[in-house]
């Protein structure tokens, strides 16, 4: 039996497993404020020895490991959270699509996080 819809705190209804515009919006500005305090690519590690690694990463592993499309991102399986073992860890990589990159991943990342 499907969900039944609920109520935004701004007054809206909201149908079952969706997003009111108004969180949606908060969850951008949050967005924002997370960005402009963390450190740029570079400062994370993201560097030409990276891309060297990552082109490398690709070229061997050329298919998504979720869906089996074309890869385009390289992934850390285990967020590094700065550990430079854990970063140039060549078992925690996984290639990935764009869109599993984005939105399949992301959603696993939040759920570890959340649980």
């Amino acid at each position: 039996m499907p969900k039944p819809p609920r109520l935004c705190t701004c007054g809206q209804i909201v149908p079952a497993g969706s997003v009111c515009a108004c969180q949606r919006d908060a969850i951008r500005v949050r967005g924002r404020r997370h960005d402009a305090k963390r450190p740029n690519s570079r400062q994370r590690g993201y560097t030409r020895q990276w891309e060297a690694l990552r082109a490398e990463f690709i070229r061997l592993h050329p298919l998504c490991a979720f869906c089996g499309s074309t890869s385009e991102h390289v992934d850390h399986i285990k967020a590094h959270k700065g550990n430079p073992a854990l970063f140039w860890n060549w078992n925690n990589l996984q290639a990935l699509c764009e869109h599993c990159h984005n939105s399949v991943k992301q959603r696993q990342e939040r759920a570890i996080n959340v649980g």
